[in-house]
């Protein structure tokens, strides 16, 4: 089958797209897992941090569980920043992985912030609610260089970012045969 291994800073709409594109797949008779880094987190990865190893470990052991869910002829949606484009690379050695890239500026993620992470990434450094290590702000961000699809989600609407997604989604499936 299929992975996607979304990447974009917090708040690109990662999550809202796969949970919008997972609805559409379902809706055609589709098995479809999102593997959403938020979630993970909590779980599989709750031992890891933020340092540049413990986000390649988190990115590895997710891609370790979407794998399992090809194995069984699943489209998996992988929500996750994952900043690094070797490692994004690394993914996409394997055949089954499509990188969609969700570009958004900086400053329509900070008006956006719909969870609050860049108001507190932007605090003064003495501030002890201040948030470290953040991606795009005061860590790494690599900008994909090999994309298979670019979904512009500061100028798209979520409808036509979300349309666009299920359409590169089928446009890739369909030379399965199985799923014809």
């Amino acid at each position: 089958m299929i992975l996607i291994q979304f990447t974009g800073l917090s708040g690109s709409g990662k999550t809202t797209l796969a949970q919008n594109v997972r609805h559409l797949l379902i809706e055609k008779k589709y098995k479809v897992e999102i593997v959403d880094g938020d979630v993970y987190r909590k779980t599989i990865c709750k031992d890891l941090g933020f340092s540049k190893a413990d986000r390649y470990e988190n990115i590895r052991r997710l891609f370790h569980v979407a794998q399992n869910f090809v194995s069984e002829d699943t489209i998996v949606l992988m929500s996750v920043i994952n900043p690094y484009e070797n490692l994004r690379d690394e993914l996409r050695a394997h055949q089954f992985v499509r990188t969609v890239y969700l570009d958004c500026a900086v400053d329509n993620l900070i008006k956006r912030d719909p969870k609050g992470l860049y108001k507190k990434a932007l605090l003064p450094d003495h501030d002890p609610d201040k948030i470290n290590n953040f991606t795009g702000i005061s860590d790494v961000f690599e900008i994909p260089l090999n994309a298979d699809l670019v979904l512009k989600t500061d100028f798209e609407t979520e409808l036509f970012s979300t349309h666009k997604l299920y359409d590169f989604i089928i446009d890739n499936i369909s030379d399965d045969k199985r799923f014809l």
